[in-house]
């Protein structure tokens, strides 16, 4: 029989309990995140069913979970930040809060141009900004482009929300890469020009306003008419049955794609697991969740799109890299407020 000293038996207790509070922090991962869709949290639900680690949310504001982490710097628990927008992905990725991930199964999942060239964040769904119109008052054959929507043939007839939305200016910085800035600011002076009304309002409010006969046109992401037309409410099928939806740019470029993405944080520490986490973000299984839990485009080819998105058809999108206009964000926004775009 092995016998301890009041010491030993000390430090043996010490370093049973030091194993057991690694064992602890192993078997966890901590994510800030700023989705808010009841839906994610089958996610978590699977992937601790699947691994046996257990998913800690911190649920908030983008910008304030960025400062926050910011601010705990080596000293945060988080090991994930899930955010919506390369925009915001890029202001975590200009903060300095995120690290480069190496994984074969996130490289191999998500397209290059829905991922930071070195890493730092991955896109996990997809989702197009595209031309809502009144089929009442308008048809296919007379849209085309983002640029046609500086057009004065549509004046007073445009609906879109304010230039401080991330969306638009994700927009915008993906026309900045694509025309310079003199063209971005013409553009944006028609978009101006053609207003039906002061921006007010989110995606759906403008979706709505096409139905109400507001404005011919609208600009929205896709999931917000994809929660309208999924709908079970007569309103919301009323407006469904009433507007329609166009992908621009399919003659050139493509449309505009945006993502909700996530990256490891620099002081990660559950690293491990973290990584372990975004690769099951990017599985079949967890990419079906999203795609119909809010009616999102997979970032997975293969996986299964949501019946209602699905039925808008499929159509070319920009593969200009999120990480791009994601960084141009900021002179968007200046080039929209010289517009006046408020």
């Amino acid at each position: 029989m092995k016998l301890f000293t009041r010491g030993t038996l000390a430090a043996t207790f010490g370093a049973v309990m030091l194993g057991t509070a690694f064992a602890a922090q192993a078997a966890e991962v901590n994510v800030y995140s700023s989705r808010h869709y009841d839906t994610d949290k089958a996610l978590y639900t699977n992937f601790t069913q699947q691994t046996g680690i257990k998913v800690n949310i911190i649920e908030g504001k983008d910008d304030e979970l960025i400062e926050r982490i910011r601010t705990e710097s080596g000293n945060s628990p988080a090991d994930i930040l899930i955010t919506v927008d390369a925009g915001r992905l890029w202001r975590a990725q200009n903060a300095d809060i995120l690290q480069p991930t190496k994984s074969p199964v996130l490289e191999q999942a998500v397209p290059a141009h829905l991922r930071e060239p070195s890493g730092l964040w991955f896109g996990l769904t997809k989702r197009a900004r595209v031309i809502i119109y009144n089929k009442a008052a308008v048809k296919p054959a007379d849209l085309s482009t983002y640029e046609d929507l500086a057009d004065p043939k549509w004046k007073g007839r445009l609906l879109i929300r304010s230039s401080t939305n991330v969306y638009n200016q994700s927009l915008a910085g993906s026309m900045l890469a694509a025309h310079g800035e003199k063209k971005t600011e013409e553009w944006a002076r028609g978009i101006v020009a053609n207003f039906a009304r002061a921006p007010q309002g989110g995606d759906s409010d403008q979706i709505k306003a096409v139905a109400a006969g507001e404005g011919d046109i609208a600009v929205s992401n896709t999931y917000y008419f994809g929660r309208i037309a999924g709908s079970s409410k007569p309103e919301d099928k009323a407006i469904a049955e009433k507007v329609g939806v166009f992908f621009p740019n399919q003659g050139d470029r493509g449309t505009h794609v945006n993502i909700s993405g996530a990256g490891v944080l620099k002081n990660a520490p559950n690293r491990e697991n973290a990584v372990k986490f975004l690769e099951y973000l990017v599985s079949p299984q967890a990419q079906k969740i999203f795609a119909e839990g809010n009616y999102e485009y997979p970032v997975l080819k293969q996986a299964e799109q949501s019946p209602v998105i699905a039925s808008w058809g499929s159509f070319k999108e920009d593969e200009l890299n999120a990480s791009v206009f994601g960084k141009n964000n900021e002179e968007a926004l200046k080039i929209m407020d010289r517009a006046g775009w408020k």
